[in-house]
């Protein structure tokens, strides 16, 4: 199976920090042509300059994932300025750190279920005529939150569960059609999001709970995602707990339930 290439046209959302750009600055050196979404076009902007840098012809286009237009729109402009697509990343995403029944305006469920997951779907449909015509790659950025419940994290892992349902469910849909469906598992990632996760009262936490020094980079993290588009793994558990954690459900919940609750209290 050839790797993603000089030419290659690749869709990253979510590419103006932290995993989606890591993979755009991994992958810009092939020489491939980049199309990168995201909502702040200063912060989009200058990845694409940082893209353009290390040998990639970019298109950045500002775009809210959680619009369905927009999602349309985004692929339209993709193909009109490429002429084909080769790969789409759905990496676009928010999250949230908060139990449950201290959140006190529930539309952060909405909002965080059109980013995660149906800006997801929005992408992938509008995404698929053209990847079958190329036999590409359809990939999307879950979380270990999709394969296990996560305290504090509700809402969030709601929406990497139904991201996880979707793809596996599409990809028995393309089988034979030439287009590979990938999902990664990231656990903890230092991209910069944790701060930014919506507290009880929907605003952004500010300080990230997490030890940022004691989880995976983000430059590591981008170089397994890259790596299982390349070889169009069906998926990539990224940490040996995420691992662990599949078999033990099957054989122990309750324990998988404390050590999730562990390792939030822990932050990592």
């Amino acid at each position: 199976m050839p790797p993603i290439t000089t030419g290659d046209v690749v869709l990253i959302t979510g590419a103006s920090s932290g995993i989606g750009l890591a993979v755009a600055r991994r992958l810009a050196p092939r020489g491939v042509r980049l199309v990168l979404a995201a909502r702040t076009a200063p912060a989009l902007e200058a990845a694409a300059e940082g893209c353009r840098a290390l040998g990639a012809e970019v298109l950045a286009i500002p775009m809210d994932v959680g619009d369905a237009s927009q999602c349309r729109a985004l692929v339209d402009a993709a193909v009109a300025r490429f002429g084909r697509l080769d790969a789409l990343l759905a990496n676009a995403g928010i999250t949230m750190w908060a139990p449950f029944e201290t959140i006190e305006d529930l539309d952060m469920a909405e909002r965080i279920m059109r980013v995660n997951y149906l800006g997801a779907v929005w992408c992938a449909h509008a995404a698929l005529p053209h990847l079958r015509a190329s036999r590409g790659r359809l990939a999307a950025v879950a979380s270990l939150a999709g394969l296990t419940g996560v305290p504090a994290r509700s809402l969030y892992a709601a929406s990497k569960h139904a991201v996880r349902g979707f793809f596996d469910s599409l990809r028995i849909e393309l089988a034979g059609s030439g287009v590979s469906v990938t999902i990664v598992y990231p656990g903890f990632v230092a991209s910069g999001v944790h701060a930014r996760a919506a507290g009880g009262d929907g605003r952004p936490l500010g300080a990230s709970p997490v030890r940022e020094g004691a989880i995976m980079t983000v430059e590591e993290c981008a170089h397994l995602v890259v790596d299982a588009l390349d070889r169009r793994r069906r998926e990539r558990v990224m940490t040996a707990r995420g691992r662990l954690g599949q078999w033990l459900k099957l054989v122990a919940p309750a324990l998988v339930d404390r050590v999730a609750a562990r390792a939030v209290t822990a932050g990592r």
